[in-house]
């Protein structure tokens, strides 16, 4: 099935790129073998150069890498001053040590560092650092505005503050990326302290302008008002939710569980049911009309699939092999790439191939878009798409 280009009908769901990369998330989750998570990070990659757009939200990908980077490396600087739990015989250092009182037993600073505690505070932070690349790539991919038109009316409020707070950190990416590029063009520096403190003005100006727009834009389109509906309803639609939110942390909480797998599927599903009943109810207050709905095809399914068949083979691979996913590091051992758990995420590249190719015309409005360029009226202001 050869991809065609992306257009306004068959452009890929939004939703199937998050439970793709969730379910990328999901197989990081259940390893902490450091070539297993370098192969995840080389998928997630892999995907979002293939697939993405110029949009200013596809730029944070490589915020979100950088941000990886440093969450290894201040992982790696606490176990080294302030020690590890895990024992070792592999002396590299002798820190002097800071005394600390009696109610402070079990924290130490200073002391001596371990070539074992070293190498598990690395494969701890590559965890960690594979869950924020993972999440970086699903905000590259898949575009919120598209999202929130798929939320049901009743998340419809907590959805714009959800895409708003998405948003501003890829556009403030951009803001900086082109004040940087206009700096060079003039010949001014735009590394260093100084030209840091010159170019956050301009930043702080242009969020400033982006959300008063945005507030008179929601504003005009009826943000926050609802219809009337009966008290019954409202109580009823209450407790819905209130339950099945509930009964999914429940079941959840029974499945991760050792004596609980005969209780959990079936009160998470009961409480899937619950919840899904009572978004229904509490949709009929919004007063939104929807335009054009986003439509879930096949590729959807097949990109989406792909996530989770991830997920699904890594946790099942966990379940039979957990040594083989978790390197030990006392003793020291060099980690060994499992055959199976490495082509289960070799399943992720999936959507390279099956989804949609971003369109010239695609490219080209999203490099107008971020230059500021067009006029006002063609724009949605809220959700930065072209007004019918």
């Amino acid at each position: 099935m050869s991809a065609p280009q992306a257009t306004r009908t068959t452009a890929l769901h939004a939703g199937a790129w998050w439970l793709w990369a969730l379910g990328l998330a999901t197989a990081a989750s259940r390893t902490t073998d450091p070539l297993l998570l370098g192969l995840l990070v080389g998928v997630a990659g892999y995907v979002v150069a293939a697939r993405r757009t110029d949009a200013p939200w596809a730029r944070s990908y490589g915020a979100f890498v950088k941000l990886g980077l440093v969450v290894i490396v201040i992982r790696l600087v606490f176990a080294f001053f302030l020690g590890s739990p895990i024992p070792g015989t592999h002396t590299l250092v002798t820190l002097p040590e800071v005394p600390l009182p009696d109610w402070a037993k079990g924290v130490r600073i200073g002391g001596r560092v371990t070539a074992e505690g070293m190498v598990f505070a690395l494969y701890d932070g590559l965890k960690l650092a594979t869950l924020l690349i993972c999440v970086g790539a699903a905000n590259a991919l898949a575009n919120p505005a598209r999202l929130l038109k798929s939320l049901p009316g009743a998340l419809y409020e907590a959805g714009v503050a959800v895409v708003v707070a998405m948003t501003f950190a890829p556009n403030l990416v951009a803001d900086v990326q082109r004040l940087r590029a206009a700096r060079r063009l003039r010949g001014r520096p735009d590394r260093g302290v100084k030209a840091l403190l010159q170019v956050g003005l301009p930043v702080l100006e242009g969020a400033l302008e982006r959300s008063v727009a945005l507030a008179a834009a929601m504003d005009a389109r009826g943000y926050g008002r609802s219809a009337q509906v009966p008290p019954a309803v409202r109580h009823l639609t209450s407790v819905l939710t209130l339950g099945g939110l509930l009964g999914v942390c429940a079941g959840t909480y029974g499945l991760l569980g050792d004596t609980g797998g005969g209780y959990g599927l079936p009160l998470l599903l009961a409480g899937l049911a619950a919840a899904l009943a009572g978004l229904w109810l509490g949709g009929r207050r919004s007063v939104r009309s929807r335009y054009r709905p986003e439509r879930w095809g096949a590729r959807a399914w097949l990109v989406a699939g792909s996530g989770m068949a991830v997920a699904a083979l890594m946790i099942w691979a966990n379940d039979y092999a957990p040594a083989a996913l978790h390197p030990p590091a006392v003793p020291l051992t060099t980690p060994v790439l499992p055959l199976w758990p490495a082509v289960s995420v070799l399943v992720g590249l999936l959507p390279a191939f099956v989804a949609p190719l971003p369109s010239s015309a695609d490219r080209a409005g999203t490099r107008v878009a971020s230059r500021g360029g067009g006029r006002a009226s063609d724009v949605d202001p809220c959700t930065k798409e072209p007004t019918p």
